[in-house]
C-alpha cells in the first residue's frame, strides 16, 4: 500500500524476507529497527517528502526556513537521512575561500519496505519496571541522569561547539528537538518565565503507569540546555501522569 508520503509498503511477510532473503526473527527486526529509524519520526517524514518533491534538491537552511526549525536540527534529521542512504548529498563550494554547502536530493523515485513500522510502548514499560525496583529518590535521579546524559549527547550532535547566546533561543531550539523525538513540544513565554509545553509522550501509558519516567524528560531537558547555554535547573509543573492534559516544565 502507499502512504501520504509516496513510500511503498508491502505489509505481507508470510513468504516475502529482507533483500531476497527468506523471513526470520532476526531479519525481520532489522527491518523494523531500519524503518522506524528513518521514518518513525514525522518532522524526518516531511522533510524527506519535500526533498522528494524538489527537483534540485534542498539545503539545510531551506528545510529550516520552510519547516519553522533552528538550522542544527533540520541538518540532524537530513544527515540521517543520508547516512541511512535515503538522500545523497551534493556539495558546492563557490569559491576558494568560501564553505562549502550541501544540498540533499532524494536517492530514488521510489522506496519499498517489506514491512510497516510498529509502535508499543513495551520498553517504556520495561523501563519504569526496573526503576520501580528501586527506592523512589535513587530511582529518580537514575532516570534524569539517564536523560541528562542523552541531552548532552544532543546537543553536541546538534551544534557542536557552538552555545546559543540566549537562554531563550536555547528553550525553543530544545523544544524542536523534542518535538523530533515524538514528544510535540513547544517554547512558551518569555526571559524569566520560559516553559516547554509537550502535547505527546513517546512512552505513551508506560509514562502513567510508572511516572518515575517523567524524570527522564527533565533530564533530557536540562542536559541539552547545559550543552546549547549552560546549566539550569528545569522544574516539572504538570504532566500527563499527573492527569494534565500536557507535559510542562519550567525553566
Amino acid at each position: 500500500m502507499n502512504d501520504d508520503y509516496g513510500l511503498t509498503v508491502d505489509t505481507s511477510v508470510e513468504s516475502s524476507g529482507v533483500d531476497g532473503r527468506s523471513l526470520t526473527p532476526e531479519n525481520f527486526s532489522a527491518a523494523v529497527e531500519s524503518i522506524t529509524a528513518s521514518f518513525g519520526d514525522p518532522t524526518r517524514r516531511e522533510i524527506y517528502w519535500r526533498i522528494r518533491e524538489s527537483e534540485a534538491g534542498l539545503t539545510a537552511s531551506e528545510v529550516a526556513t520552510t519547516m519553522g526549525l533552528h538550522n542544527n536540527v533540520a541538518r540532524h534529521h537530513l544527515d540521517k537521512l543520508a547516512a541511512a542512504g535515503h538522500v545523497v548529498v551534493d556539495i558546492h563550494r563557490e569559491s576558494k575561500a568560501g564553505r562549502p554547502s550541501k544540498r540533499y536530493r532524494s536517492a530514488k523515485a521510489e522506496i519499498e519496505f517489506e514491512f510497516p513500522a510498529r509502535h508499543d510502548d513495551l520498553l517504556g514499560t520495561l523501563l519504569g519496571r526496573a526503576l520501580a525496583l528501586l527506592p523512589n529518590d535513587e530511582a529518580e535521579g537514575l532516570a534524569e541522569e539517564v536523560g541528562h546524559e542523552y541531552g548532552l549527547h544532543l546537543a553536541a550532535e546538534m551544534a557542536p561547539g557552538e552555545a546559543h547566546r540566549s537562554l531563550q533561543s536555547a528553550v525553543a531550539t530544545v523544544a524542536e528537538t523534542l518535538t523530533s523525538h515524538g514528544f510535540a513540544a513547544r517554547s512558551e513565554g518569555s526571559a524569566g518565565q520560559l516553559r516547554i509545553v509537550s502535547e505527546h509522550c513517546p512512552f505513551g501509558q508506560a509514562a502513567i503507569d510508572h511516572p518515575v519516567l517523567c524524570a527522564i524528560d527533565r533530564g533530557l531537558v536540562r542536559g541539552m540546555l547545559a550543552g546549547l547555554h549552560g546549566e539550569t535547573a528545569p522544574q516539572l509543573a504538570g504532566s500527563l501522569a499527573m492527569g494534565h492534559s500536557a507535559c510542562t516544565t519550567l525553566v
